[in-house]
């Protein structure tokens, strides 16, 4: 069952310094925090020098407490004519503070204020799992894994330059100073990674000696007379699962096919990093086909159990707020309308596993709480029947809208090929190539990412990817018509259907079916009958008015979404299906990292109805696989997204596998 995290509360010591009651014992030097950062972070692994030059760095630290050593770091990279072009700063947190604790321990901070003024205003809930922050236009990323060290190490994906082991005495938190903690930092560790602690206690030295360091004292700070100073030099030399290396491109240009959700959101990432980019759509401009309709919905999924689908949803949507205020303070917005979103459940029974997910789970009530029917009502003219949870950083946009923004963004390093429909791709030594009808060479590129639905399994031999295209229509109302039905809620509602608050020119959007693909893309008029009676369901109170709407009078949008064998999405490095398929015997018993792949050839595809949720994330993965850097999502996550997940389920038995079959395990729910 998942536990929510306890959050750290700003208390004093007598003389001043951060203290936890906790762990009774506080949280830097009494002789100054940064000072404490700097002489034993900053120098014990050597920086800034061992950065100077890099195109990235990361660095990994156990404990980020009140963020002083993150800050600190940072100053140093500002400060710092030779600093590496990409910071990483990776940070794993059990009892974060809230936003309002830190701005209190961080009013003092004199010359680090400002840097700290924009950490508080980028700062999460206490919500589980990972949170990237930006700063510095993309060049400085915080990422925050709010968890124990013990489980949240091995989650972690990435090549570790620098470790800063941080923490409360290991005689008051010994969690972590753990074995577990010293072999997950080594499984980080690229080879020659440095590491520094304030503690020279014996068993952290054996400790990290035992997982592959070569360990050494140094001179302590404020009265300590050691601390502890390592570099990652194992005497093993096979390593199953290396950390990634740094991406190493001779070209930084890539293809991305689909100007959708997807393919816009992959091409600005890239852009983000120096990458061109040349961008093929079949159609005129951006967003003309799954993600062409002006208002669509986006909010969290919450289980009781906390399900991969739920991290899944929650890691998406937190994701994409923060990309779209970024793009927003650019200069691009996106037009964001954060209105709230009320999820009602369809019958009481549905209505007690919401009560119970809010128990089990004790978010905070900024992210989600239970709204009753009364307050629903009177705050957002919603008379629904029931209750539900309400997500308050919720909303809706026009995807379009979002779609213009990044490729706006993205400036300079695009090359926007409309009108031009790839026909086929061809491997070649340093990368792909792709070909028109008549196989003309329309690009090359050593990175070649599909964002084209289901439009891909023609340009891949994609036989595990198992997609299939699902019809959906939405349909409209005009102002009259809200007028004649007595009103028409101000937040977004979901239930049995959904509807979407008025938009600028007075009407609004309801939907929506979710049938087979059979037949051509034009509305029906029974459709449009289904999403009235769902609509009826949610406003019981409107019943006999919204009875009175003829369905064949109405008009809307009617798209087709491409979702995958459980609904989640195929996003990352494509396998080699042809080379697994003859070695299926050695391959019996692999993980997704023993796969083999094809190397340059992404995939962001099969978002379904959850485009805005999964874009930004997707896009931010796929960059960060491109160029070997920390992933934005555990990797327990980032293996249920995998493209090569069903081709793994079917070496491990053996066999061909039925793409119609579920993972098992997997929740479903859309």
């Amino acid at each position: 069952m998942p536990r929510a995290l306890e959050p750290a509360e700003p208390i004093l010591s007598e003389d001043g310094t951060p203290y936890s009651p906790r762990y009774d014992d506080v949280y830097h030097s009494t002789r100054g925090g940064l000072a404490h950062a700097q002489h034993v972070f900053l120098g014990g692994n050597g920086l800034p020098g061992n950065w100077a030059g890099r195109e990235q760095f990361v660095i990994v630290e156990t404990g980020f407490g009140q963020g002083l050593n993150f800050l600190a770091t940072w100053q140093a990279w500002r400060d710092d004519p030779q600093r590496c072009r990409r910071l990483h700063f990776v940070s794993i947190e059990k009892h974060p503070f809230t936003r309002n604790g830190l701005a209190q321990l961080h009013a003092g901070l004199g010359g680090l204020l400002p840097l700290a003024d924009q950490l508080q205003q980028q700062w999460p809930d206490a919500l589980p799992g990972l949170h990237r922050l930006s700063f510095e236009d993309g060049a400085v990323t915080l990422t925050l894994a709010l968890g124990d060290a013990e489980s949240m190490l091995p989650k972690l994906a990435l090549g570790a330059d620098a470790f800063y082991l941080d923490g409360f005495s290991p005689s008051r938190n010994a969690d972590m100073w753990s074995d577990g903690v010293f072999w997950g930092v080594a499984r980080l560790a690229r080879i020659g990674a440095t590491l520094a602690t304030y503690t020279a206690a014996g068993f952290v030295r054996r400790g990290l000696r035992a997982a592959g360091f070569d360990v050494n004292k140094a001179p302590g700070f404020g009265g300590k007379l050691h601390m502890t100073v390592a570099r990652f030099a194992p005497p093993w030399k096979n390593r199953r699962h290396a950390p990634p290396a740094a991406g190493q491109w001779a070209d930084r240009h890539a293809i991305v096919i689909g100007a959708g959700l997807a393919g816009c959101a992959v091409t600005e990432r890239l852009a983000a990093r120096g990458w061109r980019i040349t961008l093929f759509d079949a159609h005129d401009a951006p967003a003309k086909q799954t993600s062409s309709h002006r208002a669509a919905a986006m909010h969290a999924h919450v289980s009781s159990d906390d399900t991969l689908l739920s991290r899944l949803s929650r890691a998406g949507n937190l994701h994409a707020l923060r990309a779209w205020a970024a793009l927003e303070h650019a200069g691009y917005p996106v037009d964001w309308h954060g209105c709230g979103v009320l999820q009602i459940g369809e019958d009481d029974a549905e209505n007690a596993a919401q009560h119970a997910a809010l128990e089990a789970l004790g978010f905070p009530e900024s992210f989600v709480r239970w709204m009753s029917p009364e307050e629903a009502a009177e705050r957002h003219g919603a008379t629904v029947p029931r209750g539900g949870l309400w997500f308050p950083q919720g909303g809706w946009v026009a995807p379009p809208d979002i779609c213009r923004a990044q490729l706006a963004k993205a400036g300079g390093a695009l090359n926007a090929r409309f009108n031009c429909r790839v026909a086929a791709l061809r491997q070649i030594d340093d990368g792909w190539q792709a070909l028109s009808g008549d196989g003309t060479v329309l690009a090359s590129a050593p990175v070649l990412v599909l964002a084209n639905a289901y439009e891909a399994e023609r340009l891949v031999s994609g036989q595990f990817l198992a997609l299939r295209r699902v019809r959906g229509q939405l349909t409209d109302l005009s102002p009259e018509q809200l007028d004649a039905l007595g009103g028409w809620p101000d937040c977004v509602v979901t239930g049995s259907g959904y509807l979407l608050p008025r938009a600028e020119a007075g009407g609004a959007r309801m939907g929506s079916s979710y049938e087979p693909d059979d037949g051509p893309l034009v509305e029906r008029p029974e459709v449009h009958a289904a999403n009235l009676s769902r609509l009826a369901s949610m406003l019981q109170d409107r019943a006999a008015r919204i009875a009175r709407i003829d369905p064949s009078a109405l008009h809307g949008y009617v798209g087709v979404r491409t979702v995958t064998h459980n609904r989640l999405p195929l996003v990352g490095r494509m396998a080699d299906e042809a080379q697994a398929l003859a070695h299926t015997g050695a391959l019996r018993g692999a993980h997704l990292r023993d796969l083999p792949r094809l190397p340059g050839l992404y995939a962001a595809l099969a978002y379904a109805s959850r485009g805005l949720t999964w874009a930004a994330l997707c896009a931010e993965l796929i960059a960060c696989q491109v160029e070997g850097e920390p992933l934005p999502l555990e990797t327990d996550l980032a293996d249920a997204i995998d493209p090569a997940r069903l081709l793994l389920r079917a070496l491990r038995h053996g066999r061909a596998l039925d793409p119609q079959i579920a993972d098992p395990g997997l929740d479903t729910a859309d």
